[in-house]
């Protein structure tokens, strides 16, 4: 086997106001690590030629699309794909601006890590609190704060600290458990690949080294076996008549060839027969591998069914409460019915009940509200046409996300994270749920 294969992915996210850097600092990793093309590094010259001053503009290896760069800001979600000798890397570069605070949802809902970017000379801002919060929302497992423009502030260590103090009073209020301090000069490389000769006085990591050995071995629930369905194999040909499995991605958790599982929302059970993968049948498989599972017996599988483990059953209804970030121009309300798009299984749902909308400026909810806005946060309660399986977000971030689908365009209008379970009723309840 290729030996990149075996190298562990880490997907990290950036977040800040605007010119705060984080174009510039995506750029600066990759032009000090050596990480981009000869031909890349030619038009990046060539772009400094033609605008004059011949300094290369790293902001330009992310900010790929011509308009964003022609105004100077960052209008959508740039992906960057790196590697390293020790990692592979998915960056997702995100708007600073309050607006486009659904892009920075998009990007971090499956990020292992977040770069928040604070500017020195202004210190921690509304935004920067902003972007925590949702960082926490997000379950994101792990922050690096990093403190740029150190060179405009004379790589003071005190404006350093001072950031510091304040940003951990206030992380103090969110679910973030590993944040990692970094005082940068991302326009002049200081402690971004290489440790800084201007920051003595600072004895950790620069951000690469960070990035490449920050401990994600824990991010993923290993614990709760889940597997969505995604596709039913049957059998073509009378050679491979006794083929029947089911493909998708291993959600959580660990399965076993031999283990007891159960089918929901039905309840049958069975055992798992072999499993099989790109790389050959296997005796185990977990998440985040895709594979194909075959039974012992010849039940009802289908598109949309979650296999679990029978000691280890995740949540089962039709009323759930959730935190939504609405991302479209037409306004959620309540009563409206949407299609709902969660893991593998799709099915209509309605907005019974709006909680509360958080005041992003405050972080305060807001209570007696009768609809979301473009990038509006807020805690409702949903009702679904069939039960969905699924866990408490903290808990799984696959299984606990959804997203809310126009059923007309088929256009996203939001995302969520169902934040409470509902009550549900023991085992046996589940046989012939009817649907």
């Amino acid at each position: 086997m290729d030996a990149t294969h075996e190298i562990e992915l880490l997907r990290f996210t950036t977040a800040g106001s605007v010119d705060d850097g984080k174009s510039t600092l995506i750029g600066r990793l990759l032009y000090d690590s050596k990480l981009i093309l000869e031909d890349q590094l030619e038009a990046l010259k060539r772009s400094a030629d033609i605008t004059g001053g011949g300094t290369v503009n790293l902001a330009n290896l992310t900010d790929g699309l011509r308009a964003e760069r022609e105004q100077g800001i960052t209008i959508d979600v740039a992906y960057r794909y790196f590697s390293t000798t020790k990692r592979k890397f998915i960056v997702a570069d995100t708007p600073g601006h309050v607006q486009y605070t659904r892009n920075m949802v998009t990007g971090a809902s499956t990020a292992n890590l977040a770069i928040i970017l604070v500017d020195a000379r202004q210190g921690v801002i509304e935004q920067t609190r902003r972007h925590a919060y949702i960082a926490s929302l997000l379950r994101i497992p792990h922050l690096a704060l990093c403190v740029n423009k150190m060179d405009l502030v004379g790589y003071d260590q005190d404006v350093f600290e001072q950031i510091k103090e304040d940003f951990s009073q206030f992380a103090t209020r969110l679910a973030i458990q590993d944040v990692m301090f970094i005082p940068i000069s991302a326009l002049h490389g200081d402690n971004v690949v290489e440790k800084s000769k201007n920051m003595d006085w600072y004895y950790g990591p620069p951000l690469l080294r960070h990035l490449e050995e920050v401990y994600i071995g824990n991010d993923r629930n290993l614990t709760d076996p889940r597997f969505p369905v995604q596709y039913v194999i049957r059998p073509h040909t009378d050679q491979h008549h006794d083929f029947r499995g089911f493909a998708g991605q291993i959600t959580g958790g660990v399965f076993r060839k031999g283990d007891d599982v159960i089918i929901l929302p039905s309840g049958k059970r069975s055992k798992i027969a072999g499993i099989h993968t790109h790389d050959g049948d296997l005796e185990a498989a977990y998440t985040p591998m895709s594979a194909t599972l075959l039974l012992e017996d010849d039940i009802d599988v289908s598109r949309g069914d979650m296999i679990v483990t029978p000691n280890d059953i995740p949540d089962i209804a039709q009323d759930f409460e959730a935190m939504i970030c609405w991302m479209h121009e037409e306004p959620m309300r309540r009563g409206t019915k949407y299609a709902i798009k969660h893991t593998t299984k799709k099915a209509r749902c309605m907005i019974t009940e709006i909680q509360h909308r958080v005041n992003i400026e405050t972080l305060q909810p807001e209570r007696d509200v009768d609809g979301f806005g473009l990038n509006d946060i807020g805690r409702v309660k949903i009702k679904t046409t069939v039960p969905l399986t699924y866990d408490h977000y903290s808990k799984n971030r696959y299984t606990g996300a959804f997203i809310i689908v126009d059923e007309a365009t088929n256009l996203t209008l939001g995302a969520g994270m169902i934040c409470e379970p509902a009550n549900r009723p023991p085992l046996p309840e589940y046989e012939g749920y009817q649907i």
